[in-house]
């Protein structure tokens, strides 16, 4: 396993494990972090508060994961499966009702000196509404 596969695995585990410092541990003081869908956020302390935000409304474990690395290693790009419970009502999102999916996702990272500087995810969110609403 190469340096930033690693890096990644570990950021993976600690969130399977829902630690959120050991995964804040991971990234850069200035990380960029794009939402599916979504705008990007700048900052450690930002991602602290996505990630205050998803556990309030989210139980999730990553499943299936395999990662792949740019031959410089300055890359790395990840596939899994989401296995979830929506908790709580997320803004702009339908009611939650303790409803459970299973989501195929991915996310692309940029590494910068042993961290995590750029976090990009993706799933598809209409597959997501139609699990939580019955559609």
């Amino acid at each position: 396993m190469s340096a930033s596969t690693a890096l990644i695995a570990r950021y993976y585990d600690a969130f399977n494990r829902a630690d959120w410092e050991a995964m804040l541990d991971c990234l850069t003081d200035d990380v960029a972090h794009d939402i599916n869908q979504g705008h990007r956020e700048t900052g450690r302390d930002t991602f602290r508060g996505f990630l205050e935000r998803m556990n309030r409304s989210y139980s999730e474990q990553l499943r299936d994961i395999v990662l792949m690395a740019s031959d410089d290693d300055s890359r790395v790009a990840a596939e899994y499966v989401v296995h979830g419970q929506y908790l709580a009502d997320d803004e702009g999102l339908p009611p939650a009702r303790g409803q459970r999916y299973v989501l195929p996702g991915g996310a692309f990272f940029s590494l910068r000196d042993g961290r995590i500087a750029r976090v990009s995810n993706y799933y598809n969110l209409q597959d997501w509404i139609a699990q939580v609403t019955g559609g």
